[in-house]
Formats: structure tokens, C-alpha cells, sequence
């Protein structure tokens, strides 16, 4: 019976959702539509800045940015650092699942804001740390830059946010039944007391589950840190390593695989240090 319940309680809860997500991806849609043109070209002649405008650009809910940032790094229009800096401040998932679930504005502000100040400052330490790097890949050719991976906005805001709706509802429904399994047979407060509330610890797995590349792990993380499951640097740490699609896109069009294997690691690394001293800080 218990089982039965959670399935139940998961559908109920899922479906109350779903209002609320059409709204957002709405009007995430059709920001994404007046703005996304105009932010790609920012991207690319932001020169030495790039950093600066990737990490407040990235916050900012636009279909497939990370892909596309992936994509111009591919292409040798941006460095690295500018990368890494729209890594770390894009939120996927994120925006529209605090706001279904209503969570304080206030919190949703900091959220994004701690993001996109951390990538700012991730992304310059990178490009100083590989400047050398940067001079040698950046103006030598701008071949095979595909920047619509993951994006649907040329079929109409209101189709794509319909279909985007129903793609998250369908791995919301996933995991908030898996989770009322897993909370109903474990109880909230032994899952919490077993890993991802433990510091360090929590933050590093959660980076783990922040690498996947898939809008589910940021689903994933945003749920768990709402039900109480897992502590905001945590939460912090997945969040700032998950690059949606972006990861696939750099592996799938930048030729250098080694590159493509340190900047992986070197987005695990900052994204678990973010979380570590949000956890520290006790900025949440």
C-alpha cells in the first residue's frame, strides 16, 4: 500500500504542476524568442569580457544556450573561459521547477544571482589560467557552428512550450514517484542523514549527478533540495556542474577530446568548490 501511495501522491502532485509549468515555458519561449539572436551576438564579440557576459547571460532561461555556447567554443569564437562561465550559470530545469512550486522569489534571485557571479568569476580565472591557450584557438575559424541543438522555438513559443511542458511533466512524474518510494520506505530524515546532507560529501555526488547530461538530473537535484533531502551546497554543487545538453554538444563538435575531458573536469571541479562554500557561507 504504501507503494500504491507514493504513485499516487506522485501523479496528484505532478498534475497540480502543470499549469504553472505551461506559464513558465511560455514566457521563457518567448524570451527566448525576442532575445536569442541578440545574445549569441553578444557572446561572440564580447572579447576579453566574454566571461563577464556569458555568466549574466547564461541565467537568463533561453532554449539550448548552453548547446550553443558549446558550439561557438567549438567553432574558436569564444575561450574558454567564456564556456565554462555559461556552464556554471545556466539553470536548465531549475527556473521553471522553483517556480511551479512556488518557492520564494527571493530565494529564486539568489539562486541565480550566486550562479551567475560564480561563473563570472570561474570563467576570468580560467581564461587567465589558459590565456596562452585562448590566443592560439580564438579567430582561426568559425566551421560547423550548429547553435539550434535542443531547441524547438522555430515551430511557434506556444507548441514548444506544450512540448516542453509535457517532456518535464513526464520526468517530473519519473521522479517525484521514485522519490515518494524511496521517502516512504527509507523516511526523509534517515535518506537525508545517510549522504547528500553530509558535508563534502553531499556536494561531491551531487556534482556527479550534475554531469548527466539530461534535464533530469536538474529535476532531480531541485526536487530533492525541496523535499528537504539535500542541503543547498549540494543542491549548488549539481547545479553549477549541470550544462544541460551543452557537454554532449562540446563532445559531439569540438574535435579535441582530450580538451573536451579537462574542461569536463575542470566544470566538476569549480561546480563542487561553488557548492562547498555556498554550504560554508551558509548563503541559503
Amino acid at each position: 500500500m504504501k507503494i500504491l501511495d507514493a504513485i499516487w501522491d506522485g501523479t496528484l502532485d505532478t498534475l497540480k504542476l502543470i499549469p504553472f509549468l505551461f506559464i513558465t515555458y511560455l514566457v521563457m519561449e518567448w524570451v527566448e524568442h525576442r532575445t536569442s539572436d541578440h545574445t549569441k551576438t553578444a557572446i561572440r564579440k564580447a572579447g576579453r569580457l566574454g566571461p563577464l557576459v556569458g555568466g549574466i547571460l547564461g541565467v537568463i532561461p533561453q532554449c539550448g544556450f548552453s548547446a550553443a555556447a558549446a558550439s561557438l567554443y567549438a567553432g574558436k569564437v569564444i575561450t574558454a573561459g567564456t564556456l565554462i562561465a555559461v556552464f556554471l550559470s545556466t539553470s536548465d530545469e531549475m527556473l521553471p521547477i522553483l517556480l511551479s512550486e512556488r518557492a520564494g522569489i527571493g530565494f529564486i534571485a539568489k539562486v541565480l544571482i550566486v550562479k551567475a557571479l560564480y561563473g563570472v568569476i570561474a570563467g576570468f580565472l580560467v581564461d587567465f589560467l589558459f590565456r596562452k591557450l585562448n590566443e592560439r584557438r580564438i579567430g582561426v575559424g568559425i566551421h560547423g557552428i550548429c547553435t539550434q541543438e535542443h531547441c524547438h522555438c522555430e515551430k511557434g513559443i506556444v507548441r514548444s512550450a506544450l512540448k516542453h511542458t509535457v517532456s518535464i511533466t513526464f520526468f517530473i512524474l519519473l521522479i517525484s514517484i521514485a522519490l515518494n518510494i524511496l521517502l516512504s520506505i527509507v523516511g526523509t530524515e534517515n535518506l537525508s542523514n545517510l549522504v547528500l546532507n553530509r558535508p563534502v560529501i553531499g556536494e561531491v555526488l551531487a556534482g556527479l549527478i550534475g554531469l548527466i547530461p539530461n534535464c533530469a538530473a536538474s529535476i532531480a537535484l531541485t526536487q530533492l533540495y525541496l523535499e528537504g533531502v539535500m542541503s543547498a551546497g549540494a543542491m549548488v554543487s549539481g547545479l553549477m556542474v549541470g550544462a544541460g545538453v551543452g557537454l554532449l554538444v562540446l563532445f559531439r563538435t569540438n574535435r579535441h577530446t582530450r580538451q573536451n575531458i579537462q574542461l569536463t573536469i575542470l566544470l566538476y571541479i569549480l561546480g563542487v568548490a561553488g557548492g562547498l562554500i555556498v554550504q560554508g557561507l551558509r548563503i541559503f
